[in-house]
């Protein structure tokens, strides 16, 4: 039986140094990118490097560097559009500063954030974007202690003194609620993800719902500039939940007194809003307007088109990696937070309260 072929032995840097002329030292600078080398002798390293075929052991170039050129992200779900865009800004943003991204999520679970910062935290990444689920921050703050600096992404954390990278949830929520009100919207549902426990007058505790809770409040200061009651609010509490969310609009509209117009806070409460006025067979905007938030790329593909508050989602996810990149380099900035601006897509989901309000049936499970 003949014998099994050897593997190619792995070139090392011995043999690229002797293929270009060049000391050890000098091939393992120029390989491992620290130190200095003559643009010359450089040229002559890289190009042996390439001719024999020489690849850089991450490993190793990390321990002479103290860096591994990557970067962590924890998001809270990765099959939504919304992380999924924001990712994509944090990597390109990373690829040009020639850093690598890892991705986690979380799942809203603050567990979960807790375990994937820890691992990435053992695996030396060099910094950490994180949209936080959990409502506390003692897991980040020790990541920073360790040295690897973090950014918040589209979710602030109450007290920790770190960079943060958000949009203006409650102002954009108002202005799109007062859209309806000027369309003469007296009873307007809000399908949120926020705690039921929440009061309105201050922030929750928990980061996984601080942002709808800024666009329940956004809300709830559109109904006041409006004349309207908090008596005649109408809230929604479903988690972050597809199946809760149309359950509730579904009981919601075929209730007395239905809302003519609903808002919500974010994507998941959207599809399970839209599923339950499929199956209610709702004419929107005649019986019911809706406006959610964020403009994902279905809410010009539905019919009528959904009407939205648009983020700028891939340049919050490229501001926090920039952000975060600086901080790598070594920069001892004040951390702060940053606000991009929204902005309200007005398309035909949305029009005037209907004078007659249409009694809706409920499907037949």
């Amino acid at each position: 039986m003949p014998n099994a072929p050897r593997p190619p032995r792995r070139v090392t840097i011995p043999d690229v140094a002797r293929h270009a002329g060049v000391g050890q030292a000098t091939a393992a600078r120029v390989l491992g990118g620290y130190g200095s080398a003559s643009a010359a002798t450089r040229e002559r390293v890289l190009a042996a490097a390439a001719e024999l075929g020489y690849s850089t052991n991450a490993v190793a170039r990390s321990m002479i560097s103290g860096r591994t050129h990557t970067l962590g992200v924890v998001v809270a779900d990765v099959e939504n559009a919304y992380f999924a865009r924001a990712v994509r800004g944090v990597a390109d943003v990373a690829a040009k500063a020639g850093l690598q991204v890892v991705l986690a999520n979380s799942d809203e679970d603050g567990e979960k954030e807790k375990a994937a910062v820890q691992m990435f935290v053992e695996r030396r990444v060099d910094g950490l974007v994180v949209a936080p689920a959990a409502a506390d921050h003692e897991h980040l703050d020790r990541a920073v202690s360790s040295g690897i600096p973090v950014v918040l992404l589209d979710r602030a954390l109450a007290g920790a003194d770190l960079d943060t990278v958000v949009v203006d949830n409650r102002g954009a929520a108002k202005a799109a609620v007062a859209r309806l009100t000027d369309d003469g919207h007296r009873r307007i549902a809000v399908i949120t993800s926020a705690s039921p426990a929440d009061d309105g007058t201050t922030l929750a505790p928990g980061a996984d719902i601080w942002t709808t809770t800024e666009r329940l409040t956004g809300y709830r200061q559109a109904l006041r500039a409006a004349g309207i009651p908090r008596t005649a609010e109408v809230v929604r509490h479903t988690g972050y939940d597809r199946a809760w969310a149309r359950s509730a609009v579904l009981e919601l509209m075929t209730g007395e007194d239905r809302p003519t117009a609903l808002f919500t806070t974010d994507n998941v409460a959207t599809l399970g809003t839209l599923d339950a006025l499929l199956d209610l067979g709702a004419r929107i905007p005649a019986d019911v307007s809706v406006v959610g938030f964020d403009d994902a790329e279905w809410a010009t593909l539905i019919r009528p088109r959904l009407s939205v508050v648009s983020q700028p989602v891939q340049e919050l996810g490229g501001l926090a990696a920039d952000i975060l990149i600086r901080r790598v380099n070594g920069s001892t900035a004040r951390p702060r937070r940053h606000t991009l601006r929204t902005a309200y897509v007005p398309r035909e989901s949305t029009g005037p309260a209907p004078a007659r309000v249409r009694r809706l049936r409920a499907p037949r499970e």
